[in-house]
């Protein structure tokens, strides 16, 4: 009986609880102009005959929900017909509605023709407003507050756009349809949508301002992996965030796809755009003012669009909804969209609550298949002022706890802020599929040839391409094959390997390396910790530094000028590496060099006789500082990403005489900065300044070579008019400066404009020279300087006055090219001497 009775009861309430759960009403859907198909923000939108309701945020989205079955939606905006509409009681349901403007609200307009009225930022209420905005700039950044911790996750999508039918429906889709999405036609891009990649990271997020801290605990992160040997996910992962960097607006200038942009409440904002008061909206914390931005030149690095200001005593961004003008100076962006949803905290501040950052690339400006990359970013549980202890700060920026990337979904659907759509969600499972179609499989790897000049066979790796074939004066056509392994042979042991033959000189050349991972990691994975060592023996130039798989590019075969000068050399070395995760490192290092001139480059003794070889046996050790920098991260490769963040190189060698058949003592301390400064409007400069100081008595192939450049390209860590062993120093001071205008001038320039190109400009110094102890022409060196066959000096030692060269250029030339106009400005009689030269260089920029 006990048993029935129990049974009736859970009946009752299990009865009791559905029917409840029946009746709750959940609706979500768009609000839009039913002309412009533009989403509406802020609409008012209430359950018939009740005070429940919410308003659209700046996509035009809603959510409105209540625990009793309603049967009407109410719409209301200004300007616009109030929208009733009827929906299911007790269900969750889908309502996107248009809202049709209000034309006989409109009083009488009287047209009157005229002079247009020049726009004015003095007397004009807009520009005293958004200067209002700049002036409570800080009040309302987060670093206005002592602490703060909140929660934040990101999703970011990418996908193949403007898909045509007549691809999407090509053999090797036919049974794989499910791969394509509808596109919303008022987004950006097409119809027809391939979605190949999808990430989704949660993050706690911590900030004290005395002193100023940032802390950022990944507690979720998941993506779609592809195959290994396929793409490198780690580095498609991290060029990703790079380009969809989380957006300020409280910031003067604004990272958004590796370009700076002057924020629309920047300090010098009222200078370079116009604003406008649009309207004035009633919301529920109160009124909001509407104000309209545009640059006042359409092709400059700025923004168009709306900005909501609190109309209250501290003017704080409430919302924004921007883009950027069509012929802006961007690569392969072909339309942009940010939208900025901030909710008031219990202070009466706002807080950053949503964002979204839509972009469309492409080689066209409209047509044709492209991508579409998507971030979209979730804020919540914010908390200010709350004590933070030290330790949450301590060890690097950026830390995931463990087990981040192992989430199952049971996890994500508890703790994702922001629910993935069904079509998302397929996202992940439709990538494995699309991996297992062995023609995507074969038109990736010759993608991956082709671009990164390797191709792929699983543990190894051959290449790279574009060094199988040169030629040189002494070699004569060069051929060379080899080729390293990848982690998939081992994560501990790595070997790098190559062969090449001369068939002028009839000479082969080798190169063998291996190397260990202390820490059981990638050894191009940050932080690295391996030791390497390594046997080379091969040519180079006096002066070019020679890497450890030297990569003799095609292009670069054909020089300018006598290049007859060469060496032969065989490298021993032996190299310890250790970085840490606050991004500071140190390699110790063995070297023991035997050199041999060939071609036109002989080395006689000051005092006569001839001299075949040259040894030398070095230690060194070097210090390397690099705060907050980021990397391309890839399975076997790592390429540092330039950034505001200054770079710190410090190295000392000494050679050791009668170590392993060292014959010179010498010691070399060697320091270089580098520094790239964002200039706003006027881009950007990359800076380096070097010094070297050389102690001791050492012959000219021991001093400073200092790095020319004989070759059409433009390099930018070279002197590209001087010739190769022109100068020779034992102590020196450099500056380069290489700076981009963005197409600051040229984008206002009628006609050129199109073209999108970019301006360019360099300066190159560099001050040195030798000491008496080490000066051939004074007669104490030991070797003499090299000279030409007619007798003519061919090497220097520099004077009084620097070397300097300069020059200007256009950049994005086709998407692609550089070509500089290269002027030098001192030393112009030495022999050989070119004063003009004309430089190209192939760069990809966005």
């Amino acid at each position: 009986m006990k048993v029935v009775y129990s049974f009736f009861i859970a009946m009752v309430w299990l009865a009791t609880g559905l029917s409840a759960f029946a009746q709750k009403t959940v609706v979500s859907g768009t609000v839009r102009d039913a002309v412009s198909k533009e989403p509406l923000p802020y609409v008012s939108v209430f359950f018939k005959g009740t005070t429940i309701g919410t308003q659209t945020d700046l996509n035009g989205n809603y959510v409105l929900s209540s625990v009793s079955p309603q049967e009407g939606l109410s719409f209301n905006y200004v300007g616009y017909i109030t929208l009733s509409k009827h929906i299911n009681p007790g269900f969750e349901q889908k309502l996107d509605v248009t809202l049709v403007p209000d034309a006989k609200a409109l009083g009488e307009v009287t047209v009157v023709g005229g002079k247009k009225a020049r726009y004015r930022n003095k007397d004009n209420p807009a520009v005293e407003l958004i200067r209002q905005v700049i002036a409570h700039r800080e009040e309302n950044r987060i670093s206005n507050f002592n602490t703060a911790a909140f929660r934040q996750y990101d999703k970011m999508l990418f996908s193949m756009s403007n898909v045509s039918e007549k691809f999407k429906n090509k053999r090797i889709f036919r049974n794989y349809q499910f791969l394509f999405q509808e596109q919303d036609s008022t987004l950006i891009g097409g119809k027809n949508l391939l979605p190949i990649y999808i990430q989704e990271k949660l993050t706690d997020k911590y900030f004290a301002s005395d002193p100023t801290r940032n802390k950022s605990v990944i507690i979720g992160e998941k993506q779609v992996n592809f195959d290994q040997q396929l793409v490198d996910n780690n580095g498609m992962k991290v060029y990703f965030e790079r380009m969809y960097q989380d957006i300020d607006i409280y910031k003067n200038n604004i990272s958004v796809i590796s370009n700076e942009f002057l924020s629309p409440i920047a300090n010098a904002a009222p200078s370079f755009y116009k604003f406008f008061i649009t309207d004035t909206i009633k919301t529920g914390n109160g009124e909001v003012i509407e104000l309209a931005f545009t640059p006042r030149n359409g092709t400059d690095m700025l923004f168009e669009g709306k900005l909501y200001v609190s109309n209250d005593k501290h003017y704080a961004v409430t919302g924004v909804s921007m883009g950027v003008n069509k012929n802006i100076n961007l690569n392969f962006v072909r339309a942009l969209k940010i939208d900025l949803d901030f909710e008031p905290t219990v202070s009466g501040k706002y807080s950053l609550a949503k964002s979204k950052l839509i972009a469309d690339f492409g080689l066209g400006k409209t047509k044709g298949m492209g991508f579409t990359g998507e971030r979209s970013s979730t804020y919540k549980n914010y908390q200010y002022d709350i004590k933070l202890p030290d330790t949450i700060f301590q060890g690097r920026s950026i830390v995931a706890v463990a087990g981040a990337s192992a989430r199952d979904e049971q996890y994500w659907e508890k703790n994702r802020l922001d629910p993935l759509s069904k079509e998302q969600a397929k996202i992940y499972h439709n990538i494995d599929t699309l991996q297992k179609i062995p023609s995507f499989q074969r038109t990736v790897k010759i993608a991956t040839l082709l671009f990164a000049g390797y191709g792929n066979l699983g543990p190894y790796e051959i290449g790279p391409v574009n060094t199988f074939y040169s030629f040189n004066n002494v070699e004569g056509f060069r051929l060379r094959f080899g080729g390293r392994t990848t982690p998939e042979l081992s994560k501990r042991f790595y070997f790098e390997n190559y062969a090449a033959y001369g068939f002028k000189d009839e000479k082969w050349k080798f190169f063998l390396s291996a190397t260990y991972s202390i820490n059981n990691k990638s050894i191009y994975q940050f932080p690295q910790n391996y030791v390497r060592g390594s046997f080379q023996r091969d040519t180079k130039i006096p002066g070019q530094e020679l890497q450890f798989v030297q990569e003799d590019n095609f292009l670069l075969s054909f020089k300018r000028g006598l290049n007859d000068m060469l060496l032969y050399n065989d490298f021993y070395r032996l190299d310890y590496v250790h970085e840490y995760e606050n991004h500071f490192s140190y390699a110790f290092g063995f070297k023991k060099w035997s050199q041999t001139p060939a071609g036109g480059l002989n080395y006689l003794a000051n005092g006569g006789g001839l001299i075949n070889r040259l040894t030398t046996s070095e230690l060194s050790v070097a210090l390397r500082y690099a705060p907050n920098e980021k990397f391309i991260q890839g399975k076997i490769y790592r390429v540092p990403i330039a950034d505001r963040y200054p770079v710190f190189n410090l190295r000392y060698t000494a050679g050791i005489k009668g170590l392993l058949g060292g014959e010179y003592n010498y010691h070399n301390l060697t320091g270089s900065v580098d520094k790239r400064f964002y200039l706003s409007q006027l881009g950007y400069s990359d800076v380096t300044v070097e010094g070297s100081y050389i102690a001791g008595k050492v012959p000219f192939p021991l001093l400073a070579i200092h790095r020319a450049n004989q070759t059409y390209a433009y390099q930018l860590n070279s002197y590209n008019l001087m010739n190769f062993l022109e100068f020779v120093s034992d102590h020196y001071v450099s500056v380069n400066i290489d700076h981009n205008f963005n197409g600051f001038f040229f984008n206002k320039l009628p006609l050129i404009k199109k073209l999108k190109l970019r301006e360019v400009v360099s300066f190159k110094a560099l001050y040195g020279g030798l000491r008496d102890e080490n000066n051939p022409v004074s007669g104490s060196g030991i070797y003499q300087l090299p000279a030409f066959d007619n007798g003519l000096q061919r090497t220097y030692s520099l004077g009084n006055q620097p070397y300097m060269e300069g020059s200007v250029g256009i950049g994005n030339i086709f998407k692609l090219l550089r070509v500089d106009l290269v002027r030098r400005f001192t030393y112009l009689d030495n022999p050989e001497v070119t004063k003009w030269g004309i430089r190209a260089r192939v760069k990809f920029d966005f």
